[in-house]
């Protein structure tokens, strides 16, 4: 019986926490649809790798209720993202844009990448190049074995 109550405990705790109270529900289940969604593209400000329908946070809850508020009115999913955007900045979209100047923060990662293999061919090319590196770094007494092996 305690192992029961156990595995039911765990199985509570690991369950996705939708933090959208039932005060917030709208009555319009197509309505409603929709907040989710809008609600789970936008970042909670605070807890900030966590959408706002996950999220427990005041200004979430107060983000929830516009989005809701906005639709009601009969603003489009585009428009309310608009206002959204407009109010807090681009900031508040878990996925932002790659246009304007937030394509050099999406180029950055790969052209980052492409530096270094730049690099690594680079000096992996040089080094290539220069055997005198790797005899410099013989003795004489190695370079004389060294001599013997090859002729050999």
């Amino acid at each position: 019986m305690k192992a029961i109550k156990c595995i039911l405990c765990l199985v509570w705790l690991c369950a996705p926490a939708w933090a959208v109270e039932p005060d917030e529900v709208l009555s319009d289940p197509a309505l409603e649809q929709r907040a989710r969604n809008l609600s789970q593209q936008l970042r909670c400000l605070v807890c900030r790798n966590e959408s706002i329908d996950e999220s427990n946070a005041g200004l979430a809850r107060d983000l929830r209720l516009l989005v809701r508020e906005r639709l009601e009115t009969g603003d489009s999913d585009t428009e309310v993202m608009n206002f959204v955007v407009t109010r807090y900045g681009e900031y508040v979209l878990l996925k932002p844009d790659s246009t304007g100047a937030n394509w050099l923060l999406w180029a950055s990662g790969p052209l980052t990448l492409l530096f270094a293999a730049g690099v690594v061919v680079s000096f992996s090319r040089r080094r290539a190049k220069d055997p005198q590196t790797a005899a410099a770094a013989l003795s004489a007494e190695e370079t004389e074995a060294l001599r013997k092996l090859l002729d050999d």
